[in-house]
């Protein structure tokens, strides 16, 4: 008996190759609206939807497939005498392979300026009910939902005839894995418009903040374990990842990336990637221990180091330029865990592999995001999200980017262009600092970090004390602080330490104290009206 496959398609990328293919072994095809138009055009016999149910489709084809003679195909058992009975008492056919794709409910509502109107009418109806149906059915019926299964599915029908239950329940988590996301889609969506406010609107008012979220990713991989041994961990990624974000890194070499692996090189990746000239970050413990800007990857990296080459023992070091013969020389003399770049020369590469001790390092290759005016264009995340006991807290994530234009300078001493640079740069790296974070740079590079404290007091001792372990002056040097000074100690913290000049965003009921402090101390201070918490 000749197998029977019903094609609906929105998508109808390879379509009609697949359908070739599929009468080319003899099963028959059942198809509906256009995609039994483009079947037709192209010679292939095909049966419409409605022929074969004897119901016309109808409501502007709202109404074609949802029909006992569908449905009863997709959902009877074979192996129910029951079920064999029932179907042949009321003529309906067996159907053996789906393939539908919906209606691009997700790409319709992505356009900007879409109505309503239009992502109502995207909500496919009848495909994601054949493709539920066919799915639950999967040991008597196949169903491909995306045209990157045809080839696989097409090599099976022509080795054996028939698709082995491995795949078809492979193809069926598929399916339910895909309505999930699209009903997901179509949940965040529609509960996060403001009716009241979309009323007389050309395109609904929406709220980056759904009353529902639905969380869609898809797993990588299994970990080894968590942040501790005792935790069991596993690797995912959005549905729909950011170019040049973490997840889409190919390892190169190495061992298996670990969860705190993953979580430090995100953290050194996402402020690497900050930089428009060539830098090197390395972090440990999910902080930057030493950040600076170069001619080139060697010029950064060993600038970067020079800041705590104790913290960098075993840390993850991020580019943002291709890495050199010359860069790998001299990150091969260190004991490193994760090194991230855009790109590795062939000769880069030979370095590591010709030593036995690095054949463990983990070599990511990253490309860098295209840049543009969206988060997305810039590989970064539009909303973070941190769990707590049963929970979420949800917030738009912190891309700001501070401009040399929106500084204030609030001390009567003014900064010269080298300071400016300076504060800038210390801004940039004390966004990506664990609070309280303080942060001393000077020429391009870090001189002295401090992270983590309760204190911002301790923050800054922390980093004046690790710059003396570094052999490290911090005299002349620019700092960063990533939230306003409360009080007058702080900043006498950092002036006492060797500080010339000072960025903080401001905002204190004191801040004419602290003001007046630098201006007493004779150091340059400019406020950002910017904070930047990182907990």
């Amino acid at each position: 008996m000749a197998l029977t496959a019903l094609l609906s398609v929105s998508d109808k990328t390879g379509i009609l190759e697949f359908a070739q293919a599929l009468h080319t072994l003899g099963i028959k095809l059942l198809s509906t609206g256009g995609t039994a138009k483009l079947l037709a055009d192209a010679g292939l016999p095909v049966t419409e939807v409605a022929d074969h149910t004897g119901f016309p489709e109808m409501l502007d084809g709202r109404v074609k497939t949802l029909h006992p003679k569908i449905h009863g195909g997709l959902l009877a058992r074979r192996d129910l005498p029951a079920h064999v009975a029932a179907i042949k008492e009321h003529g309906i056919d067996t159907i053996d392979l789906l393939v539908v794709n919906l209606y691009p409910f997700e790409a319709t509502v992505a356009k900007a300026g879409c109505t309503l109107e239009d992502a109502i009418e995207n909500i496919d109806i009848g495909g994601p009910a054949m493709v539920r149906s066919a799915a639950k059915n999967w040991r008597d019926v196949g169903v491909l939902t995306d045209a990157s299964q045809y080839a696989g599915a097409l090599a099976e029908l022509k080795a054996d005839g028939k698709l082995s239950d491995k795949t078809k329940f492979a193809l069926s988590v598929a399916a339910f894995n895909r309505i999930a996301d699209y009903d997901g889609a179509i949940s965040d969506y529609l509960s996060g418009i403001d009716f009241d406010a979309s009323v007389g609107q050309a395109a609904p008012k929406r709220s980056l903040f759904p009353a529902q979220s639905n969380g869609r990713f898809i797993k990588l991989q299994d970990l080894r374990y968590g942040e501790n041994p005792h935790q069991q961990a596993a690797f995912y990624r959005d549905l729909y990842p950011a170019p040049g974000s973490l997840v889409s890194a190919q390892q190169l070499q190495g061992k298996e990336l670990s969860y705190n692996n993953i979580a430090d090189a995100d953290a050194a990746w996402e402020c690497v990637k900050s930089f428009d000239v060539p830098a090197c970050v390395i972090v440990k413990h999910a902080n930057p221990c030493g950040v600076a800007i170069g001619a080139n990857a060697l010029e950064a990296y060993s600038k970067a180091f020079k800041t705590d080459p104790t913290s960098a023992f075993g840390g993850i070091i991020a580019f943002n330029r291709t890495v050199d013969v010359a860069a790998a020389q001299e990150i091969n003399k260190q004991f490193v865990e994760v090194l991230m770049a855009p790109g590795y020369t062939p000769e880069a590469l030979e370095v590591f592999k010709a030593t036995k001790a690095k054949l463990n390092v983990r070599i990511l290759e990253i490309a860098l995001p295209p840049g543009g005016a969206t988060d997305w264009d810039n590989g970064r995340n539009a909303v973070d999200v941190k769990r707590i006991g049963s929970g979420l807290l949800m917030q738009t994530a912190d891309n700001r980017v501070l401009l040399e234009s929106e500084l204030k300078v609030v001390s009567k001493k003014q900064p010269t262009p080298e300071q400016l640079q300076d504060l800038l740069f210390a801004w940039k790296v004390a966004k990506y600092v664990k609070s309280n974070a303080i942060v001393f740079c000077a020429g391009g590079m870090t001189m002295g970090v401090g992270a983590g404290q309760m204190s911002r007091l301790d923050s800054a001792r922390i980093a004046s004390i690790k710059a003396e372990h570094a052999g490290l002056s911090l005299k002349g040097t620019a700092v960063a602080s990533d939230a306003f000074f409360p009080f007058r100690d702080g900043l006498d913290v950092v002036v006492d330490a060797g500080a010339s000049s000072v960025i903080q965003p401001g905002g204190s009921m004191r801040d004419q104290e602290v003001i007046d402090a630098a201006d007493e101390r004779g150091v340059v201070m400019v406020l950002s009206g910017v904070r930047h918490f990182r907990h």
